[in-house]
């Protein structure tokens, strides 16, 4: 069991996110950075859906209740056991009656916890990912208890990954939208040669830019979208939709992210800069 004895800014259980229900309007949500999700979870030989906590911008203070070990990944945010600083990507053993603490954010916007075998939250369309009004609430809470189960013995074939760090990455990987065409040769010389940075509205729904390029005057149908679909407005903003954003939407679609870009873009805090490339 864990106990939140501080929430953080904005702390929530995800897994890999809830498919099969678009069509009824609900978001996949799940981790915005699932490349880190996917690390930590191989490093304590978990499911590669097992829930994690995702922690936004400033820490929570969590109080084991039981024994367990645990991996951490994505940005840096000064994290301590016990008072005692501990590092990204390398297992650690905890025990009943430690504290797991954040500090000061150094780098990137969200960091992952992991515990041996998963966060066991209530799972809701498949999915332990917490999007309210799906889930009965939008993030932990304080004093709040997250079971999981407890784990005295394990010897991880791997107890530390060494990585180059893609917080400081810049370029975000695209291939064409289905509205692509539409861009004129102008646009195009606009949209990958200059460097957009990220404005305040951000969150999991969406990444607004705060540069704009040539607008138009072009609309379509109302069709579906997904995490990574760039949408353009006849004002000429770009917004990324992340990963519990709409499910359909009405401007034009001319970029997708990819996977790898969603986990970079998802680690940029406001005025953090960006370029498009298309692959």
């Amino acid at each position: 069991m864990l106990k939140v004895l501080k929430p953080g800014f904005f702390t929530t259980v995800q897994d890999n996110g809830r498919f099969g229900y678009r069509d009824k309007g609900v978001p996949v949500s799940g981790a915005m950075d699932m490349g880190s999700v996917s690390r930590v979870n191989t490093l304590l030989e978990n499911d590669s859906n097992a829930a994690v906590l995702e922690i936004t911008m400033t820490g929570p203070t969590l109080l084991f209740e039981s024994n367990t070990y645990i991996a951490l990944a994505g940005a840096w945010l000064s994290p301590t056991l016990n008072n005692e600083p501990i590092y990204n990507y390398k297992v650690y053993k905890v025990e009943k009656g430690d504290i797991l603490s954040y500090g000061k954010l150094e780098k990137g916007f969200r960091s992952y916890l992991a515990v041996k075998n998963g966060f066991k939250s209530d799972t809701v369309l498949g999915s332990k990912s917490q999007y309210f009004p799906i889930t009965e609430t939008k993030c932990i809470s304080e004093l709040q208890e997250i079971d999981f189960d407890e784990t005295t013995s394990f010897k991880p074939k791997i107890s530390e990954l060494k990585m180059d760090t893609y917080l400081d990455f810049n370029f975000l990987e695209v291939e064409k939208g289905p509205e692509y065409d539409m861009l004129g040769d102008n646009q195009l010389v606009e949209l990958f040669s200059k460097e957009f940075t990220v404005s305040k509205e951000n969150n999991r729904m969406a990444y607004q830019m705060n540069e704009k390029i040539l607008g138009h005057e072009k609309t379509i149908l109302t069709s579906a979208t997904q995490p990574g679909t760039v949408q353009f407005t006849p004002a000429g903003r770009l917004i990324v939709l992340m990963k519990d954003g709409q499910t359909t939407g009405g401007y034009p679609r001319i970029l997708q992210l990819t996977e790898e870009a969603i986990c970079v873009l998802a680690q940029k805090r406001s005025t953090d800069s960006v370029t498009f490339t298309l692959v």
